[in-house]
């Protein structure tokens, strides 16, 4: 029986670290906290931040003395991964609770909303909360971007098992490295992820935001998570009537774009490799998708509304199939509105499924992902009419996918979809009253770790629990593209 569960004692190892690694970042609101309340601004109790703190600490203290200093597994890392996100969530989600007085189950939700860059709320009355409270839940999104267990080990490293922790959180994101060496490679990612984040504070702060609007903005925007501080979210600026809300608008767009590209992209050019903004498969498909959708968009307003105003109409679509794409999900009108006729709506249900590039902080399948199975198609079509004169070898960029890894998109394909119609199914028995593509694109939503739904905030804090419990369960398995999450729920595990 020891040697059963030898495995778990590496794994505690790992957990405690990371536990204590939030106990550190639940301090960071408290200093948000002293400045506003400085400022006369009405602020929570620091306990709201310290007694998580304090618990994170303790339990990470336990963990590591229950766990031992050991290489871990593969199966081992899958788990790490999968407890990480899962689990981080339960002590993450306290300040909510104590400052805001919600249910337990919605706070959470709200935390691993948060986490996966998802972005769906539950809150409500955002423009008059707590500074530090919408600080947190922003910095969340910005942590989660590129992934906590990365996060985690440019902090304090991985020993041995680096490429394990890093190869169970991200074997499906980052396809290849810009360097050699695991801690090498997270320097890399986490400063050019840094300096977009800057590069969008300091030009919203130029374009007249406040510096706590351009702070917690550029977190959310880079990570493409969604969450902003205001109930009309970026359409805000302009019902405030800031005189550049139209730069504002256009940054954002920037920033989206930014955090939907893959990394390795970004990269290439700030290294002089600029032709790789066109020269790849991903990315070509990337900009021809987003450019059919805009226009797409556009043209289904205009046509509905007349074609006026050409300038305001194109960058309100331009703005939400980049939100959609990137999955951020922001949005300067409502999705579910009067704004976007029936086409535009179909639209983007299809983006929430396809989401950014592989490598990007960005949600969905992936768009290289579809690239791959588009040509699958293609070469079934052409088989089916020249038979053997056609070869098998499916390229992209000059190079065979092999039988393995099509294999695993098909099958990671066809569990996005299982997953969307149970999600679907479950939202329609348990919510009657909200129609077919309502229902459809709650579950849309959290798989494709998007946010925006044709479900009003409203409505989505009102779903029964078994709703959000679903929705929960479809943003983790979204983030971590479906097989570290189901490792906790199979019997293989803890054999």
């Amino acid at each position: 029986m020891r040697n059963r569960f030898e495995f778990l004692g590496p794994v505690f190892h790992y957990f405690g670290s990371l536990l204590i690694v939030l106990g550190g970042l639940l301090l960071i609101p408290v200093a948000v906290r002293q400045i506003y309340e400085h400022l006369g601004h009405a602020e929570v109790s620091t306990l709201c931040y310290i007694f998580p703190s304090g618990l994170s600490f303790t339990l990470g203290w336990l963990f590591k003395r229950w766990g031992r200093t050991a290489a871990l597994s593969r199966k081992g890392a899958m788990l790490v991964c999968a407890m990480a996100w899962t689990f981080l969530s339960v002590i993450a989600a306290i300040p909510f609770v104590m400052a805001l007085g919600v249910s337990y189950l919605d706070a959470y939700f709200e935390t691993v909303s948060g986490f996966t860059t998802t972005g769906i709320t539950m809150l409500t009355g955002l423009d008059g909360m707590p500074r530090s409270i919408l600080f947190w839940r922003s910095l969340l999104q910005w942590l989660g971007g590129l992934g906590i267990l990365t996060f985690f080990l440019m902090v304090i490293g991985g020993g041995g098992s680096s490429h394990r922790l890093f190869s169970a959180e991200a074997h499906k994101i980052f396809s290849k490295r810009p360097a050699p060496g695991i801690y090498h490679t997270l320097k890399i990612l986490w400063g050019i992820y840094t300096l977009f984040t800057v590069l969008v504070m300091v030009l919203l702060f130029i374009a007249g935001a406040s510096v706590f609007d351009a702070v917690v903005h550029a977190f959310t925007c880079i990570s493409t998570g969604g969450y902003s501080p205001y109930d009309a979210s970026i359409g805000y600026f302009k019902e405030a009537g800031y005189a550049n809300y139209i730069a504002i608008e256009y940054i954002i767009i920037l920033g989206m774009l930014l955090g939907g590209i893959n990394f390795l992209i970004h990269f290439r050019v700030l290294t002089g490799g600029f032709n790789a903004l066109w020269n790849n498969f991903e990315i070509r498909l990337w900009w021809v998708i987003l450019g059919m959708g805009t226009f797409l968009v556009w043209f289904n307003h205009s046509m509905a509304f007349g074609f006026r105003d050409i300038e305001s109409s194109f960058r309100t679509s331009l703005f939400q199939i980049v939100a959609i794409a990137t999955t951020t999900g922001y949005g300067t009108e409502e999705i579910g509105g009067n704004f976007f006729p029936a086409l535009s709506m179909q639209i983007f249900l299809i983006l929430m499924i396809i989401g950014g590039c592989v490598g990007s902080t960005g949600g969905g399948i992936k768009v290289l992902r579809i690239g791959v199975l588009l040509k699958m198609v293609n070469r079934q079509v052409r088989r089916a009419i020249l038979g053997n004169r056609t070869t098998n070898v499916l390229l992209v960029d000059g190079e065979d996918i092999d039988s393995e890894e099509i294999t695993r998109i098909a099958a990671l394909f066809f569990a996005w979809l299982s997953l969307l119609a149970v999600g679907a199914a479950i939202t329609a028995i348990f919510a009657p009253y909200l129609g077919p593509l309502e229902s459809a694109s709650g579950m849309f939503s959290a798989l494709g770790n998007i946010g925006p739904c044709y479900i009003t905030v409203e409505e989505m804090t009102q779903l029964s629990p078994v709703i959000k419990i679903t929705y929960i369960f479809g943003m983790l398995a979204g983030r971590l593209e479906i097989l570290p999450i189901l490792m906790l729920f199979n019997r293989w595990t803890w054999r």
